[in-house]
């Protein structure tokens, strides 16, 4: 057993000596861990605020104003996550070296730490993995990833308190640059501290290369290259940049891009037929409208844009009538729930419920034309509905009956 230990603490010094590098340090790390912190906590907030919105509880206060909010916060969301990304690759980078220390677990208290840590990194991977593939629609996996996406932001942000809790007096000693060097100054003799196994010539300083600060700066760069590039299908104002992301403004069907076909969601001929009809029910008192009774009614037009939690987004003007009229002509109340059905079978999103905060705001529409046109079936001919503030997938197409609840 003696011999086996020996052998494993020279292999893991030897291949710890090679990978050593002059860059690392507690400091960079400190400094990579702030950054990862900050966009992970922004990224959990936005994400939080957009899965309260899809199903949200008694107490949340729902906001229809400004009619952008849901494009800001889920813009930010998905634009935190991918700068996230290369943030976290530096930060495992900085640090892997640890793991070929030797004892690997030295007592309980360090064998606690290390599942935390890995319980972090493994949660973190998935996360940033799935979240991406998300942006880009495409779901290789037999797990819902709404639930699954939500409970690991859970699980990341609990054992990223933790990690912060127990190496706290570590990041207060490395926080700043008067600090870094003040830790330095008392646990060494001025030689860098940082790896017992760092070549000589780095403990030296005599190393070549790229500096620490040289190293952020890069880092840096890529980063915001990253994010510029893909932030463009989120923010207008970006989207000249936009070279990567999966979306584009001003494509798609009448200048605005779509997730779902009428096809795909099998309502093609369900939409078309000469037959169909709106209804409208409170109670036992029930409406029907044809398309052209719609088009009689009091038309309102409003430029609101539509939001998808896989972050595009994009402004367009839409035209159809008031919600709060239709609830008027069967006597619902002002503080009415509705709940809403699309021609879709069997679809998630097939049925959405509206609290009163929107379908009291005079800016939602069962809109029934899309930039001066006639709705595209694409985008939900004859009817669908348009809120301000609202989550795209809350947005249902299709629509064919609407009910108090």
């Amino acid at each position: 057993m003696d011999r086996l230990t020996t052998f494993l603490q020279q292999r893991m010094e030897a291949v710890n000596g090679r990978v050593s590098s002059p860059l690392r340090s507690k400091r960079l790390t400190v400094v990579l861990g702030r950054w990862l912190g900050i966009a992970f906590t922004v990224c959990f907030l936005t994400g939080l605020f957009s899965h309260l919105l899809q199903d949200p509880p008694a107490w949340m206060l729902l906001l229809t104003r400004p009619a952008w909010l849901y494009v800001a916060t889920q813009g930010i969301h998905v634009t935190t996550g991918i700068a996230s990304i290369p943030l976290l690759a530096a930060k495992l980078w900085s640090v892997y070296p640890e793991l070929l220390r030797w004892p690997p677990l030295k007592s309980v208290v360090h064998a606690f730490e290390r599942a935390s840590i890995a319980l972090f990194v493994a949660a973190s991977l998935v996360e940033v993995t799935i979240g991406l593939l998300n942006t880009f629609q495409w779901y290789p996996w037999p797990f819902s990833f709404k639930d699954v996406h939500y409970w690991l932001a859970w699980v990341i942000i609990g054992s990223l308190a933790l990690h912060i809790a127990v190496k706290m007096p570590l990041i207060l000693a490395h926080w700043s640059r008067r600090s870094d060097a003040a830790a330095i100054a008392a646990n060494t003799e001025g030689s860098v501290p940082d790896s017992t196994t760092v070549p000589a010539a780095v403990k030296r300083g005599t190393g070549h290369g790229w500096s620490r600060r040289g190293f952020l700066a890069a880092l840096t760069a890529g980063t915001g290259v990253v994010v510029l590039t893909t932030a463009g299908q989120s923010f207008a104002w970006l989207s000249g940049l936009n070279l990567f992301a999966p979306r584009r403004m001003d494509t798609g069907p009448q200048g605005v891009p779509i997730n779902r076909t009428a096809a795909q969601a099998g309502v093609a001929d369900a939409a078309l037929a000469p037959d169909w009809v709106l209804t409208v029910s409170s109670g036992s008192v029930q409406r029907t409208f044809t398309l052209a009774q719609l088009a009689a009614m009091p038309q309102y037009s409003y430029g609101l844009p539509i939001a998808c939690v896989e972050g595009w987004s994009q402004g367009a003007q839409w035209r159809g009538v008031r919600i709060r009229d239709l609830m008027a002509t069967v006597g619902a109340p002002s503080g009415a729930e509705l709940q809403i059905s699309s021609m879709e079978k069997g679809g998630v999103y097939g049925r959405s419920f509206m609290p009163a905060a929107y379908s009291q705001d005079e800016q939602t529409l069962l809109a029934l034309e899309l930039n001066g046109e006639p709705l595209d079936l694409d985008h939900g001919y004859p009817a669908r509905i348009i809120a301000p503030g609202r989550p795209g997938v809350l947005q249902t197409k299709w629509v064919h009956k609407v009910e108090v609840i």
